[in-house]
């Protein structure tokens, strides 16, 4: 296929803004489906997982194509959510365009702006469409002047809308202008004058365009600035470089629901946003020079490709989703995975049309395509032609915000969760999972509580995995406050060879995070060297089990100054029993005091709320770094001790309508007030009395 004639474009926006509406009148405009599909009775080609039906909201980024007008474009309907938009960013990054929606009721969105953002940092150009315009309370004006505001570009309307509300039935183009009325459904218009009413607002706006377009050329904005009249062939080609170089936004409207000026998108799209040899070229390092290396975006340059995402189906297998960037790919080729110096068979090359795929005989630069059953590759991994290897960079690892415990419900459960969580993290990278060793419980993080409720019903319903979710244990530290001196004697006599070890420590705290320091300090041989690693291990063993809770033990200097030992009856495990002794004497003299994990926040909140949210979070003992205003949103930085935001996201929601969404990550630790110590000491105590009745 004719690089030039394709287009791999996303439809971003924030959740709820109609980008799945918007996928499927695309298909059915272009005739690639016979009905539009709609999210509301799960009938849509894009949203098929049943968590998607069920919930109503895209999840995961799927991929359909179309062809308009001989151009063939290949579309991926992404998330929205914070909880999903990591799929989205590692989407954005193969893709040539985006489509951002804005609704016409609530403007600029917090996750607009995002991805926005994620787009701008991608270098994606970028075409904005005004969703929902015949809805109540929809305002052209107003989304435009936020688009400009908040977005900080050069919003330049391509087209103005003909009726208000339920009245909204067409645009005027502002490049023929001309107006264009539609049939609502049908996707059918006709062309008309401009409504009178219009027709000075039009003028206006046409001339922003012209001026727009010409100032994306320093030889058109020459002429233009001299007064001559530009051609339509000179502003629409001034226009298209604008866009692809994004000196401005253009900014279109309609309806996708009623299938209103859904098809001058489609034109626009086309014409404005680029094809994929419009970077020239990708960067990589050849493995064998160990140098970088540069290669063309071109079906005439070795095959080269990348896996930006994967699908596992535990019937199916794994599905690994791949752009071209340049060469030709067969089924009988065997491409090299040069990041793992693997070979792998291609067998069927396949299109994706939501969740089915159709197999084609081959596929070249710029296409996006997939293979089912490879097995080495994964997501980031490199495919290309064995003579001319090459790897490209992979994409960052978002962190998780949020960790919840797991408990398998059985036994079955337990032995298959490590290898069914390890198959969805292989789609899904953003999930982690660990076994804490501290509290002892199976920890499983992700991008937010909605992000893991949508990993636990898919391992119920793929994997036949049961298990519950709920609170994690804190991890909270002891320490102590100030210096201690005890001995530690184990002395035992058992009609054999008895035991024997004495040992005098020193314990002193450490300034916080520097961990354990362990000093020799014995001299005149009080206690014979081949012992003194013996008491360092019965204090490492002591630490790991706590003096006052049970909880590791950090940022101590313990030295070891004097003893004795017996000839015959002295051995490593009695100094080893001797050390952990005289470490819990010393270590409940020496103040012992709780240690907390202190997260730093950033939540993103409507500018109404921040007053509650400040409120909300000074009252769990938060402490506020500093509020920055973003467009219609407030940033607020804060620590906050992590015992107190543990289900922090469903109360987020609460007091924001859903509007508002946070990150985190742990940033330090600190005392617990003596109040709060004394609770978490007494549930300790009770939690080891219920393990010890256990066993």
């Amino acid at each position: 296929m004719d690089i030039h004639q394709l287009r791999n474009i996303g439809i971003i926006a924030h959740g709820g803004a109609g980008k799945t509406t918007l996928a499927e009148a695309l298909l059915f405009n272009a005739k690639a489906t016979d009905r539009m599909g709609r999210v509301d009775d799960g009938s849509s080609n894009f949203d098929y997982d049943p968590e998607e039906i069920r919930r109503k909201i895209t999840i995961s980024t799927s991929y359909h194509h179309y062809a308009w007008n001989k151009v063939e474009v290949t579309v991926a309907d992404t998330p929205g959510y914070i909880n999903f938009e990591a799929d989205t960013r590692a989407c954005l990054r193969v893709l040539d365009g985006a489509v951002l929606l804005v609704n016409a009721v609530s403007g600029v969105e917090v996750q607009t702006e995002k991805m926005w953002k994620f787009a701008s940092d991608l270098d994606v150009p970028v075409l904005a469409f005004i969703s929902k315009m015949d809805r109540e309370r929809a305002d052209f004006d107003k989304a435009l002047e936020e688009i400009a505001d908040i977005l900080k570009i050069n919003a330049v309307p391509v087209q103005l809308p003909i009726g208000r509300e339920a009245e909204f039935r067409g645009v005027v183009d502002l490049f023929r202008m001309k107006a264009l009325e539609y049939r609502a459904d049908s996707g059918e218009y006709k062309e008309a004058a401009i409504p009178a009413d219009l027709s000075d607002a039009a003028a206006k706006a046409r001339e922003k365009l012209v001026e727009a377009s010409a100032e994306s050329d320093d030889a058109l904005l020459e002429k233009y600035l001299e007064g001559a009249e530009l051609s339509e062939e000179e502003i629409r080609n001034g226009f298209a470089e604008g866009v692809r170089t994004k000196k401005f936004l253009p900014v279109l409207c309609g309806s996708a629901m009623r299938n209103i000026a859904v098809q001058p998108l489609m034109d626009m799209i086309n014409y404005a946003l680029p094809d994929p040899s419009y970077r020239k070229e990708v960067t990589g390092t050849n493995p064998k020079a160990k140098a970088e290396e540069a290669r063309p975006i071109s079906e005439k340059a070795p095959f080269s490709a990348q896996v930006f995402k994967t699908l596992a189906d535990p019937y199916a297998g794994k599905l690994s989703i791949f752009k071209i960037f340049s060469g030709t790919l067969t089924p009988e080729m065997s491409p090299l995975n040069s990041s793992k110096d693997a070979t792998e068979r291609i067998g069927q090359i396949l299109r994706l049309e939501g969740k089915k795929q159709k197999p084609v005989g081959s596929a070249s630069a710029g296409e996006i395509v997939a293979v089912a059953k490879f097995k080495e590759t994964s997501t980031g991994d490199t495919l290309c032609d064995p003579k001319a290897p090459i790897v490209f960079p992979r994409p960052s690892v978002v962190e998780p915000v949020i960790s919840f415990a797991i408990r398998p419900k059985t036994r079955n459960d337990e032995d298959k969760l490590g290898t069914s969580l390890a198959r969805m993290i292989e789609e899904d990278p953003t999930i982690r999972f660990r076994k804490e060793a501290q509290t002892r419980e199976f920890i499983m993080a992700g991008m937010g509580e909605t992000h893991l409720e949508v990993v636990v019903e898919k391992l119920k319903r793929q994997y036949g995995v049961e298990v519950e979710m709920r609170t994690p244990k804190i991890p909270y530290l002891e320490t102590i406050k100030g210096k201690a001196e005890a001995q530690g004697k184990h002395k035992k006599q058992t009609g054999g060879r008895g035991q024997y070890g004495d040992c005098w420590i020193r314990i002193e705290p450490l300034p916080r995070g520097k961990g354990f320091e362990y000093v020799d300090a014995i001299v005149g041989g009080s206690i014979p060297r081949q012992y003194i690693p013996a008491v360092e291990k019965g204090v490492v063993e002591r630490l790991t089990k706590g003096v006052i809770a049970g909880y590791p033990v950090v940022d101590v200097r313990v030295t070891v100054f004097d003893g004795s030992f017996h000839t015959v009856d002295s051995s490593e495990m009695a100094f080893k029993i001797a050390g952990s002794m005289a470490f819990k004497k010393a270590a409940l003299d020496a103040k012992p005091i709780l240690l907390e994990p202190i997260v730093e926040m950033e939540v993103v909140v409507p500018e109404e709320n921040v007053g509650d949210i400040i409120g909300d979070l000074n009252g769990r003992r938060g402490r506020v770094l500093g509020v920055e205003a973003h467009g219609k949103s407030q940033f607020v930085k804060v620590q906050v001790p992590l015992a107190e935001v543990l289900r922090y996201s469903s109360d987020l929601r609460s007091i924001t309508s859903g509007r508002g969404q946070f990150t985190m990550a742990v940033s330090h630790y600190e005392e617990i007030p003596a109040a709060i110590a004394e609770k978490v000491v007494a549930e300790a105590k009770k939690e080891m009395g219920k393990e010890e009745e256990e066993e």
